[in-house]
């Protein structure tokens, strides 16, 4: 079998009386997306800020690429290629395409933000920017302030961003939010070729994509996961159906 990119072994982390993540296991491997559903209040936004280093858990630890990065915070493991995108957009909206690309390579570089005029004449980095927004589609919309962008190519330039970083593994908080059925239909065709430049740890309620999309899916209930298998086994499960999916599944 091949080697996870990304590992969580017994993460468990608790609010007080509430145990949000329950001894959770699960891995992302090389060229896959891993589709990660559940109801509200399942603990996915929990679980994934343990995953990208903003919360600590109480115990287990998180592996990426064979390293543990546990004691790592976001921004340490964003520099060993673990890329996030967020569910509300983090762009800078009054910024050209090419300005939020080019924010994302001067973070990798360890340039200081405030010297974003300078480096859009260092060819180094507008290279990394440019490259970016030409494998996600938007070269043409370079020089476009972001606000012009529809919902779904600014999800296309977040991943632009993140691309910048040379990410070894994405995860995802749930990218298909606010899009309609045309928004959707076009990022999950470019989520299905993005997972060979890295795989992708999907987090997602839209179930047309996660099935269009997925080759695992993993349910979390309750802070716990209740299930790990194909869309075939997870859409054939009693447990994942009366828990989630519900009958009409």
């Amino acid at each position: 079998m091949t080697e996870p990119i990304l590992q969580t072994i017994g993460i468990t982390k608790s609010f007080g009386a509430l145990q949000a993540s329950q001894d959770i296991s699960i891995d992302l491997r090389p060229g896959e997306i891993h589709a990660l559903i559940g109801p509200n209040g399942a603990g996915k936004s929990t679980l994934i800020k343990q995953i990208a280093g903003g919360l600590r858990p109480d115990a287990g630890k998180v592996l990426f690429r064979g390293e543990d990065v546990t004691p790592l915070g976001t921004a340490e493991r964003a520099r060993r290629g673990l890329a996030r995108t967020f569910q509300i957009s983090a762009l800078a909206m009054e910024d050209t395409v090419l300005q939020n690309a080019l924010l994302g390579a001067m973070g990798a570089g360890g340039t200081a933000f405030r010297f974003l005029r300078p480096a859009l004449a260092q060819r180094d980095l507008r290279a990394v920017a440019e490259n970016a927004l030409e494998l996600v589609g938007l070269s043409a919309h370079a020089a476009t302030p972001t606000f012009e962008l529809s919902h779904g190519q600014r999800r296309q330039l977040e991943v632009a961003v993140a691309l910048t970083l040379a990410p070894k593994a994405f995860v995802m908080d749930e990218p298909m939010a606010g899009l309609g059925f045309e928004g959707s239909k076009n990022l999950t065709g470019f989520l299905d070729g993005l997972r060979h430049t890295a795989p992708i740890l999907l987090v997602e309620h839209d179930m047309d994509a996660v099935f269009a999309l997925a080759d695992r899916v993993s349910v979390l209930v309750y802070g716990r996961i209740i299930a790990t298998g194909t869309v075939e086994e997870i859409r054939n499960d009693p447990d994942v159906r009366v828990a989630y999916l519900g009958e009409d599944a």
